[in-house]
């Protein structure tokens, strides 16, 4: 996108100038060396066929056009989204267009098909293997961040990494990453400081994290992504009481969206339409604006199922909220 040195620096965010003109808004993502704009796109709705009933593949397609040509360079796919499918129909996208050193690209792996079993497998074998395939899936020489999907029970941690680090030396991935591990498994594969990335479960109905998890990624420079940011929806205030979900729907089977819990979740998220409406802003756009001022989060990836829902997240980015704000949404989702 032809950015140039960061032009002005606010906290962790960094204005750019972009072509000479638009100021972009970007930041450092951990010890990466990254720089990228905080609002990525999570993928798994692109050709995620395993995941969501009926998608379009050229709708997810356009989706992905959509994200790189209005800024978003920071992607987040993985194997088993498909599976296999979601890393092609990027590397499609990434072919046809000359955007592919611009954009950061994320994808993992882990499961491992044993018949019609799935397991998983972090043994630097299947790692390194699962590097190869996925870099020929998106159709690119090098993959900017690879995560261990989910931890196996049998290889030890700081191997698993050790792996990637090899891969890393050799050009093939730029930045490690694991998700889904607990804390003792995450301080396992960062015994020697190599993971750059973690990726885990955190949005203001499931606040674990801030127990081990973000403390520990603070200290060790490392960036934490949270994925489902927006609980699938539930923290964007797209429901009510009445909203029913088709059973082969993620969501039909999520504890946020059952019962009473889904009523109380609902009346807190409707705490914080006063503050988006002080702000002309949606409640997504001051859920996701809070999440950046969290210590060790850079980045946010809040999927999309339509272009419109890309353009619509990253207003975000107009989004400054203030420390009593801060305050009290900590206090409605304590």
């Amino acid at each position: 996108m032809g950015l140039t040195l960061p032009y002005l620096t606010l906290g962790k965010v960094h204005l750019h100038r972009e072509d000479g003109s638009k100021m972009v808004k970007k930041v450092q993502l951990g010890k990466t060396g990254f720089s990228i704009t905080p609002i990525g796109l999570g993928t798994n709705a692109v050709g995620g066929h395993n995941l969501y009933p009926n998608l379009n593949e050229e709708a997810g397609k356009e989706l992905v056009r959509t994200a790189l040509h209005n800024g978003v360079d920071f992607l987040d796919t993985a194997y088993i989204y498909g599976p296999k499918r979601s890393e092609e129909l990027i590397g499609e996208v990434l072919k046809e267009s000359s955007m592919r050193q611009n954009i950061i690209l994320a994808t993992k792996a882990a499961h491992k098909f044993v018949g019609e079993d799935i397991v998983m497998d972090n043994s630097p074998i299947f790692l390194k293997q699962a590097v190869e395939d996925s870099l020929k899936r998106l159709q690119t020489d090098y993959i900017d961040l690879f995560y261990i999907h989910f931890p196996d029970e049998q290889t030890p941690k700081d191997e698993a990494v050790g792996a990637l680090k090899e891969l890393k030396d050799e050009g093939k991935i730029r930045a490690i990453g694991v998700s889904n591990f607990s804390i003792e498994q995450l301080k396992e594969a960062n015994k020697d400081g190599y993971v750059d990335v973690f990726q885990g479960g955190y949005h203001l109905l499931e606040r674990g994290a801030e127990k081990e998890f973000l403390p520990y990624t603070k200290e060790n420079n490392i960036s934490f992504v949270p994925f489902f940011p927006l609980a699938s929806g539930l923290l964007a205030g797209k429901y009510t009481k009445g909203t029913k979900f088709d059973a082969k729907d993620l969501r039909s089977d999520m504890p946020h969206f059952q019962g009473e819990a889904f009523t109380r979740n609902l009346e807190k998220v409707e705490q914080l339409r006063k503050i988006a409406a002080a702000k002309n802003a949606e409640v997504a756009h001051i859920v996701l604006a809070w999440y950046l001022t969290r210590d060790s989060i850079d980045v946010v990836i809040p999927g999309a199922k339509r272009g419109a829902q890309v353009l619509n997240n990253l207003n975000t980015l107009n989004v400054e909220l203030t420390r009593d704000e801060i305050g009290e949404i900590d206090g409605i989702f304590r």
